[in-house]
């Protein structure tokens, strides 16, 4: 397991600049990058053990990530 974030900038970089400008512009997607912070953060929080959560939690909070990562990749290269 990685106690390395995976900031939704570092697992896109080519895409940097449309991410910038599709939060300025568009609301649904400022809000998928918001909640995806949130959960993101709160798998690494849990993975360091600062907030320990149990293996079906942790599932659900990657599978939750999963699903907003594709859809934010979605929306970039829809765009």
């Amino acid at each position: 397991m990685s106690n390395t974030p995976h900031e939704i900038q570092d697992e896109f970089p080519e895409l940097a600049g449309k991410m910038h400008e599709l939060k300025a512009s568009d609301e649904h997607f400022a809000q998928l990058l918001e909640d995806y912070r949130d959960v993101n953060r709160a798998i690494h929080r849990a993975e360091t053990e600062v907030e320990p959560v149990g293996d079906a939690q942790m599932e659900t909070m990657r599978k939750q990530r999963m699903v907003l990562k594709d859809e934010i990749y979605g929306m970039l290269t829809k765009a």
